[in-house]
Formats: structure tokens, sequence, C-alpha cells
């Protein structure tokens, strides 16, 4: 039995008592909760000097290692032109050694006023002869020097002699550029992003790894780190097509996640009804069939395991849910829903569509910052999709309307690990239609997480809920015990952060 602490002095989010200002922590557990003046007697007082305390966040889907290295190495997610970007690349890539790859990522060249990408040959020199990937902002695409477009075969799907590589294409050159770190560089860069993540209010992430997106060492060894030496807990999916019983083997919780049914809007390989606006000629690509995603639906049913797909585009979605039916005539609905299987994205979704999450029971892990980021009237989704259609994407308040679960992440290191910006995304969407409250937005991005992998236990402060919270300095207006953002919102800043009572980061004021 550990010590028993009691935070004291704050304001605590929790529906079982609206004015609690103290709870007491016991091994790993809320043990009661209530007023100052009522408050027991403890092993350890912690005075919170009047912070917000709510439940910790859940990230229901990262790439860990990526994000590591995204914020260890070279970041262009804040390039602005062509020329800035190969700025930043010769000044990083003075510092490698002359037989590494140099990874970059987040360049997003829809925000350019010239948006051509930088050519192998650029590349070469800004590097001086270094083997460069640097992946787009959505990571389904990214350009390379000339040595790593060499070690492509032509002939391989998503090939471009102009360096900017998609598809199966950029799979191929992304797996010879992640494969040369060593196993400490990927563990260094793990606990990087994890501990990131801490101080961010974040007390467990959905790892989302495969074939294509990571390897099996990496997967396996960051599940090995999630939860200890102080670090967020990490549930892991496993994107392997008919891989459930190698996804359990491997520790998953799922053989889901990226399991990619298509790309991505600003690759314009998200598989779309009708064609792209800005490339008339492509409506991206279906990586998968409807037979494929059932018959994987039904070994992750029999496995007693979560299957999902990273779907993006109308089409794609149209494809997984044809599949779900499929799956269904074959397992049953109820047992098809009691798996909680997934979708990832989920981003075109119409009336129809939604129809089919409810009736499946399929959770949908989404990223309100894409929205943020790149919808409207006036952003890369409108040239990409039309400015009516781009309105249409990320309907947030129909699905949660009608019942679909909603698990918000980040997709670090496409957009970063950031919960309140999360938050504050999804209650000003761009579509004003498709808002959310403050409440449901942050209950998407806590209890969400938690539930999409069973663990309905958690995510809420009560007596006998575990004790995974974060306190947060917070001087703004508060709505129902949450901050009541406005247009411009005053951010919280994370002072602890608790998984089960083990304190993951404590920043004293």
């Amino acid at each position: 039995m550990g010590q028993t602490v009691l935070l004291s002095n704050g304001r605590v989010y929790s529906p079982a008592d609206p004015d609690a200002t103290a709870l007491l922590i016991d091994d790993g557990l809320i043990t009661w909760l209530g007023t100052d003046d009522d408050a027991p007697a403890a092993d350890r007082t912690i005075d919170l000097d009047g912070a917000l305390v709510t439940p910790a966040f859940v990230d229901a889907h990262v790439h860990v290692t990526d994000t590591g290295i995204t914020l260890q190495g070279l970041d262009l997610a804040q390039t602005r032109t062509r020329g800035d970007l190969l700025d930043r690349l010769a000044r990083h890539a003075a510092d490698q050694a002359p037989d590494a790859v140099v990874l970059g990522h987040g360049w997003d060249e829809s925000r350019w006023p010239d948006p051509t990408p930088p050519t192998p040959a650029e590349l070469d020199r800004a590097a001086r002869g270094r083997r460069v990937y640097l992946s787009r902002a959505d990571v389904h695409s990214c350009v390379v020097s000339s040595a790593l477009l060499r070690a492509a075969d032509p002939a391989t799907p998503g090939f471009g002699t102009d360096g900017w590589l998609r598809r199966d294409a950029h799979h191929e050159v992304r797996t010879i550029a992640l494969g040369s770190l060593s196993a400490t560089q990927r563990r260094d860069a793990q606990r990087t992003a994890l501990r990131h993540a801490a101080r961010a209010g974040v007390a467990a992430v959905h790892e989302c790894g495969g074939p294509t997106i990571s390897s099996e060492a990496d997967f396996t060894e960051l599940l090995k780190l999630g939860g200890t030496d102080r670090l967020p807990e990490v549930h892991g999916y496993w994107g392997e097509l008919g891989a459930a019983a190698k996804a359990r083997d491997l520790g998953a919780v799922g053989a889901g996640g990226d399991l990619f049914a298509d790309g991505a809007l600003g690759s314009r390989t998200a598989h779309l009804r009708q064609p792209y606006t800005d490339e008339p000629a492509t409506t991206g690509h279906g990586y998968l069939t409807a037979n494929q995603v059932a018959a994987h639906l039904v070994g992750c049913t029999e496995q007693d395991l979560q299957g999902g797909f990273h779907a993006i585009g109308d089409a794609a979605l149209g494809t997984v849910l044809a599949g779900f039916a499929l799956a269904a005539a074959r397992v049953g609905v109820d047992r098809l829903r009691a798996r909680r299987h997934r979708v990832e994205h989920a981003e075109l979704v119409d009336k129809k569509l939604i129809g089919g999450l409810v009736e499946f029971g399929v959770v949908a892990s989404v990223q309100p910052a894409f929205d943020w980021r790149w919808g409207g009237t006036d952003r890369m989704y409108a040239a990409r999709l039309g400015a009516d259609r781009a309105l249409t994407a990320n309907p947030f308040a129909s699905m949660t309307g009608v019942g679909v679960t909603l698990a918000f992440g980040s997709d670090s290191p496409v957009t970063p690990i950031d919960p309140w910006a999360t938050v504050y995304a999804a209650v000003f969407h761009r579509n004003p239609t498709q808002r959310l409250s403050v409440r449901q937005a942050f209950a998407a991005h806590t209890r969400g997480g938690w539930r999409a992998v069973h663990r309905d236990a958690d995510g809420v402060l009560a007596p006998g809920a575990p004790a995974t919270l974060a306190a947060w300095t917070y001087d703004g207006d508060l709505h129902r015990g949450l901050p009541a953002f406005t247009d411009a919102p005053v951010k919280p800043t994370c002072r602890l952060t608790t998984l089960r009572g083990t304190v993951l980061h404590w920043k004293a004021s």
C-alpha cells in the first residue's frame, strides 16, 4: 500500500461532486472527493493553488517514434516557401553524419505561394549529398533526394520522377529511411514523444503502427516502454490486413489503426466518390475491397480483438461499411458491435455513412485539428474538394448527435499533441453547424479514448475511479466546470499529470 495523497485547494471537474475542491488518492484510485473543509487526513498534501483538475487526456491516434523524431530534429511545419524548406534542411543537414539519412517532416505546399515542392537535385545540394526523406504534413507522400529516388522501383505505384512519391513508392522509401535509425535512436525518440505528451496532460496514447508505418521492432519496443518510467501508457494498433492473430502476439489491442483503405486529402490519395477539384483526373485510391474488409473484421471478431481501418474519403468509407455489412452476415451484428471496431479519420461522411457507423457500433477516431488547419472555404480542403464539399468534412455534431462514439486524437506528428487546442478546434469547427460544446469535445478527448480501448471506468473523477488526472493553471472563466472558450482562448497550462496515481509530470507553481 502506497502513501495517500490529498490534492487540495483546486477546482475539480466532476459530475459526481460539482462543488469539489479536493480529492484523495490511495493505491492508484480516487477514494474521496469533496471540499477542503471536509478533507480527510493524508500522508502527503499537494496545494493546487486554485488549479483546475480534470481527467487526463487520451490521444487516440499517434505515431510516437515519428513524433519524437520531429520534436528532436527537422520540423518543417512552419515553412512557407520551397526556399525556406531548403534553407532549414541545409542548416539541419550540416550537423548530420555524411552517411546519415536526413529525416524531416511537416512541409505543406498548399500554404506556399508557389506550391512546387523541391526537386531531388535541390535536396541533394541543400544536404550536401546526404540522403534525404521529407514527409509531407499528412505523412502520405514525401520528397526525397536522388539516392533515395534511385532506391525506389520506377514501376511501383505512386513513383514520380520529380521526387514527390505517393502510395506504394512512398512506403518503399519510408521503410529505407526509418530503417536507418538505430534501436537507441528509436527509444530516445519514443521517450521524447511520451514525455512531451505527459507535459501536455496526456496519460495514454493509441499508437497506430504497421508494416508500412513503422516496424515490428519499433512497435513492440514502444509497447514495452509505455507505462514505465513515469511515461504515459501505450495502447497499440497493428495495421496489417488479415493479421489479427499476429497483432495479438505483438501485444496490440487491435488489428487496425493505419490499416489503409485509402490515403489522404493533401496528397490527393484519399478515395473520393467525385474527382478532386484541383486534379479532376483522379478520385484518389482505394487500397481494399469490401470482401477484404469483411474477412479482416471476421478474423478480428473471432479473436475477440478490435479491427479498424484508416478511411478518409467517402468512397473509402463506403467500401469499409460495405465490408462491415458482409462481416455482420457472417458473425452477427451483436458480436460485431461488441468489439467496438474503429475507423480512423472518417472525414467525408454523409448521413448514410453515419448510419452505418451507428448500425455496426463503430468508434470514429477523429482529429479536429485537421479541420481547424485545413478546413473551411479558404484552405487546403477547399482547394482539393471545392468550398461546398469542404464544409461537409468532419461532421462531428452530426455523428455525436446520433450516438457515434468519438475518440479525439492528433495523428501526431501530422498535427501536434495539444489536447486543449484539439478541444478548441471542435468547439469552433469551420462549419458552425458541426460545432460541439466544450463538454462534448472534452468527453471525446478523455472518456472517448478510454471507451475506444474498452476501458469504460476510466476518464472520470469519482470515488472508486482510477486517479488518472491532470491539473491546470487556468485564469479564464469556467462554464459547467470547464474552460469557457471564446474566439481568443486562454489555454490552460498543465501542472500535474497522473496515471492511476503515478505522477508523470509535475511543475510546481
